[in-house]
């Protein structure tokens, strides 16, 4: 037999929709519930499903207002608050496309991005670096104003038209734009039984920030497509607060990355969480130590799932159908997914790359501007992910690696050669290499090691790096070399770097 999924077609999504529309389609009957919770040691701020709404489709119509067109870009540079959200649906409201983006960005890596997305317009809190620019700028005052005026109506059309934009790390060293549709949205509901088991009554706590796309996806939109309860610790909040507003606020589920979970036991204190059914994590594999230790503190299990930023999570395990410690889990029902050899889908029990059939509606439209790579990543009806794994008879599929040398931070994947390239400038470097390091059981970290005329400050290299890289892609520390790893072709070898760290450390 080999290794690949066959399930019936995916439902043909609706000839006019929108996917704002999809994700707040229960607000009305709803009306009073609670759809988010800003969590806080104080006061909660909560938004009702109705005010949610209305929030929404006002700020819909602030855009309209400003000249903007249906199909016109709008980029994100917010930070960590529910401005965030609110405005990312409010221009899918208006048939916008959305670009929501890292406030850790540089101005530098954002001027890259406005270059190649073209935006008509730029909401910016004052905080959030962003380069000189022509563009019309929306301040936050002027965002928040705008959740106040009348309701526009959802933009209805083509479910294949663009809806959203988002951003990931490429083995090319640039970020690539990865372009969503908005029947996007509708591969999410496989999530709701085949990872989630999630259910209206749950109020879904995640503990990333509103910008990131893991929060805006699983901690957001699902809730509130769902009609649940989502629960966001606000900015300010340290990981020793979180076992307490878990149990405040009566968390059902808990979803962050597998860091997070790592740092709550690492607390030392008891965990009383009585309503915690169970956690959900992503961005990096779940070691089997540290899904013991959680059920032993907590009485409540992990459930890990595999995605990336081409497409929504696809692979996962559940209460329903929980997987062994070493397999990621399983094809969510409905994912036509294979593991392919250079001839199509290899035997079971035989190693290759994780591959999504073109069919699947969470499968990305394209890369921007780069009909190349979009091509590369298809062979025939599959869509490539990198990522090596087997699948054994069950269906369970076990991660080998990856057949790049992505790197993996605090549950973010990083493009090693984006780092490289924004460090090569350095005056005092000649060459340099990355590569992200275990550091200790279940943390890995970015590294990076140099060759040049004398060893440089390391100082001045942390300032250095964040001057052109976000704070989670700069490496923790730097290593003077006399020489980098090479192979017969002279290729680097970033896999040769951990023994030259381990005799350096």
């Amino acid at each position: 037999m080999l290794s690949e999924t066959n399930p019936d077609p995916f439902p043909t999504p609706p000839a006019r929709f929108n996917m704002a529309a999809h994700v707040l389609h229960r607000a009305d009957d709803l009306g009073d519930k609670v759809a988010l919770a800003v969590l806080t040691m104080g006061r909660a701020d909560r938004w009702s499903f109705a005010r949610l709404k209305a929030a929404v489709q006002g700020t819909a119509t602030g855009f309209l207002q400003a000249g903007l067109e249906p199909g016109d870009r709008v980029l994100l540079r917010l930070g960590n608050s529910v401005d965030y959200p609110i405005a990312y649906l409010g221009a899918i409201t208006a048939g916008l496309v959305a670009i929501p983006t890292s406030p850790q960005l540089t101005a530098r890596e954002v001027e890259g991005i406005i270059a190649l997305t073209a935006p008509k317009l730029i909401l910016r809190a004052s905080d959030v670096a962003c380069p000189p620019t022509d563009i019309l700028m929306l301040d936050l005052d002027r965002v928040q104003a705008m959740q106040s005026l009348l309701p526009a109506p959802f933009h209805f059309a083509d479910p294949e038209r663009p809806g959203y934009i988002v951003f990931t790390s490429g083995t090319s060293g640039t970020p690539r734009a990865v372009v969503h549709a908005h029947r996007a949205i509708l591969a999410r509901q496989m999530m709701m039984q085949d990872w989630y088991d999630l259910r209206q009554e749950d109020r879904l706590c995640h503990a990333g920030a509103f910008n990131w796309t893991y929060t805006m996806g699983t901690g957001l939109m699902d809730p509130w497509t769902m009609g649940a309860t989502a629960l966001i610790p606000g900015a300010a909040t340290e990981i020793a607060q979180l076992p307490l507003l878990l149990k405040r606020h009566d968390a059902s589920i808990f979803a962050a990355a597998p860091g997070v979970f790592r740092k709550v036991l690492g607390l030392g204190i008891p965990l009383d969480l009585p309503k915690l059914r169970h956690g959900l994590t992503a961005g990096e594999k779940l070691s089997e130590t540290l899904h013991e230790g959680w059920r032993a503190a907590t009485g409540t299990a992990l459930y890990e799932a595999f995605g990336m930023s081409e497409c929504s999570t696809f692979i996962s395990s559940a209460p329903s159908r929980p997987a062994s410690p070493v397999s990621l889990g399983f094809a969510q029902k409905g994912r036509r997914i294979a593991i392919l050899g250079p001839t199509g889908p290899v035997p079971l029990g035989e190693e290759g790359t994780i591959a999504i059939h073109r069919s699947d509606p969470g499968l990305m439209l394209g890369y921007l501007g780069d009909e190349t790579a979009t091509a590369e990543r298809m062979q025939g009806d599959w869509f490539l992910t990198g990522d090596q794994a087997t699948m054994d008879a069950t269906g369970a599929i076990t991660f080998l690696g990856r057949r790049d040398d992505m790197m993996n931070a605090g549950g973010f994947r990083v493009s090693p050669m984006e780092v490289e390239a924004a460090l090569i400038d350095h005056p005092g470097i000649t060459q340099i290499a990355v590569t992200d390091i275990e550091v200790k059981q279940d943390a890995r970290v970015i590294m990076a090691f140099y060759t040049g005329p004398a060893e440089i400050d390391a100082k001045s290299l942390e300032n250095f790096a964040r001057t052109r890289l976000a704070g989670y892609k700069c490496p923790r520390a730097f290593y003077f070399v006399q020489d980098l790893p090479t192979g017969s072709n002279g290729k680097l070898l970033r896999r040769a770097l951990r023994p030259i760290y381990e005799s350096l450390s």
